[in-house]
């Protein structure tokens, strides 16, 4: 068995270091909280709002995220309460194109969950109740400051009680009119065109199956129909610049003009009452050109707006304060140079700049009348769809499993005979644990429940039988071998124990046999022995061999997770990591 000094607990305290400022109680805002808390950094959420509240526009929960979820150990309850669609439908002008069935994904989340906005802030709140978090609402911002002393906010409550703040870091997580942004003169770029979408909450009575969702695109514009449960649908749909002058100043459209506006773009029987709540909301697409500036960070709408389409945006939000929360972490416990936060860029923006692309893309397709736009959506569209690689990209795309940050400099990727690639999510899979942290014993269980997100997983993955190919193996096979132990990968825990300090959980395991699961071969590949490190986030850091890829690794994590050291020391080691 490894030493527990190998794996000790995390202790239960927060850090005795200056909070991080959170601003804004949305779901960007409510993950960050839980990111950093969980690594028991203290925070202090704000919100200016006085009340939740209770309508919102996003209702989309992507698979990637709900595996998310999972691993902070707080799904549960969004599948209690969701409504899962396992069918896309795509029109144009009534006749379907395309029809994207989302079941063939690998993962154990293969729908897109529907659920008000509003029940996602209530569940992350709640979940934050057990580290003692709490929203301090009716707190505003009011003033930001930068120097060589750090960062500096001015907070006024209710009350008009003012506060001076000196927090070890901001995250901007206060919508598309951050003040935030605004203060720090960020540049926001994107199309000055302004959309106008209408959205409403009503009862839908069709044919329909209960778990497909509809998108219609015509020359008017857009229209979709999304199931709630209960034969209840969310009701989504640009406007054109005539309708959009009419409703300026109203505060949602009535039934009879969401009932005019389906008989007009959907061509199928729906039946539209009782209508509980309507609004409409204005966007332009943009995003920032910078995410970090020097100790403030931008996230969530705050750094990105577009369209609805795709279902993109609060998802994109949630896992940009995961990415970002664990870094700030692990630069708070002393344990990072500076440049780690870095990446939260690096590896970031460019996913901002696809979803921006690729939703103001399904804009236009869905709106166009003639041309190239049209062609595309009538004609190419459905041919590709009908392409089966084309289509597996398609409902990853979606589904946000396709997200890696393989060209980020955290990752260090060595070939093996399969698995997925450093920079990549770690996929779920049936495993047996031979030895692990905090004295677990030896049995079955999945690689999910043993990632805990406040620290970095090493995954040691042996053959049961000593011999490189175990997928013959029976899963009844002794594990005397394996449990004697592997030098290289005993010297190889010692060293990264002693890099990560409290921050790293490792765990020696080899396959098993199981029905309903991929087993640790079919998700990880075939190469034995080998290591993972997953990073706190659920994506891959590095992957390798051993004992070839060991020196490679414990350079890698000194350079980028390891406590700084020398600026003469780090410089050399970073010259020699870029000529590897």
């Amino acid at each position: 068995m490894f030493a527990p000094k190998l794996n000790p607990n995390q202790p239960n305290e927060r850090l005795d270091v200056a909070p991080v400022l959170i601003v804004g109680a949305g779901p960007t805002g409510l993950a960050a909280a839980m990111s950093l808390s969980r690594a028991h950094i203290p925070v202090r959420l704000i919100d200016k709002a006085r009340e939740p509240s209770r309508y919102s526009r996003a209702i989309g929960i992507q698979a990637r995220t709900l595996e998310l979820f999972e691993q902070h150990r707080i799904v549960k309850p969004f599948l209690e309460l969701g409504h899962r669609a396992r069918v896309a439908n795509l029109y144009s002008n009534g006749q379907r194109l395309a029809r994207l069935d989302f079941d063939p994904l690998q993962t154990r989340y293969p729908y897109l969950l529907f659920l008000d906005q509003s029940q996602t802030e209530r569940i992350l709140t709640d979940h934050l109740v057990s580290f003692d978090v709490r929203i301090e609402r009716g707190v505003e911002l009011i003033d930001l400051t930068q120097g060589s002393a750090g960062v500096q906010a001015t907070l006024r409550d209710a009350t008009g009680h003012e506060e001076l703040l000196r927090p070890s870091y901001v995250i901007a997580a206060d919508g598309a009119h951050s003040f935030v942004r605004h203060r720090l003169e960020v540049g926001f770029d994107g199309k000055t065109f302004e959309q106008t979408f209408l959205l409403a909450d009503v009862q839908a009575d069709s044919d329909w199956p209960e778990d497909e969702f509809h998108i219609f695109a015509s020359g008017e514009g857009l229209a979709a129909l999304f199931p709630m449960g209960n034969d209840r649908a969310r009701l989504i749909a640009d406007l054109s610049a005539p309708a959009a002058s009419a409703a300026q100043g109203k505060s949602g459209p009535s039934i009879e003009e969401c009932r005019a506006l389906v008989e007009r773009r959907v061509h199928h029987r729906v039946t539209l009452s009782d209508l509980t709540w309507s609004s409409y909301f204005r966007l332009n697409a943009r995003m920032v050109d910078r995410l970090r500036k020097d100790r403030v960070f931008l996230a969530g709408d705050a750094a990105h707006v577009h369209s609805p389409a795709g279902a993109q945006g609060m998802n994109t939000g949630i896992q940009e304060a995961l990415n970002l929360g664990w870094k700030i972490a692990r630069m708070l416990a002393g344990g990072a140079p500076d440049r780690l936060l870095d990446t939260y860029h690096t590896e970031r923006h460019p996913i901002e700049r696809d979803v921006l692309r690729q939703s103001s893309m399904l804009m236009q397709m869905a709106g166009a009348e003639h041309g190239p736009m049209k062609l595309m959506r009538d004609h190419v569209m459905p041919a590709l769809a009908a392409i089966g690689p084309l289509r597996d990209a398609m409902r990853r795309t979606v589904s946000e499993l396709s997200i890696n940050y393989r060209k980020s400099p955290l990752t260090l990727e060595r070939l093996l005979d399969g698995g997925p690639r450093a920079g990549e999510r770690a996929p779920d899979a049936r495993v047996h644990v031979i030895d692990g942290p905090l004295g677990r014993l030896p049995g079955v269980g999945c690689l999910y429940d043993l990632h805990d997100p406040c620290c970095f997983s090493l995954f040691l993955l042996v053959s049961p039988t000593g011999e490189d190919d175990i997928a013959l193996a029976p899963a009844t096979i002794t594990l005397a071998h394996a449990v004697s132990g592997d030098p290289d990968l005993d010297g190889l825990a010692q060293s990264i124990a002693e890099i990560f300090t409290d921050a790293v959980r490792i765990w020696r395991i080899t396959d098993t046999r199981g029905e309903g699961a991929n087993s640790l071969t079919d998700n990880y590949g075939r190469t034995r022995p080998a290591f993972y490190l997953v990073r706190p986030d659920g994506y891959i850091a590095a992957r390798g061999r051993a004992p070839s890829d060991v020196h490679a690794l414990l350079r890698h994590c000194e350079l980028w997770f390891g406590a700084p050291d020398a600026e003469a020391e780090r410089q050399a080691s970073e010259r020699e990591y870029r000529e590897d």
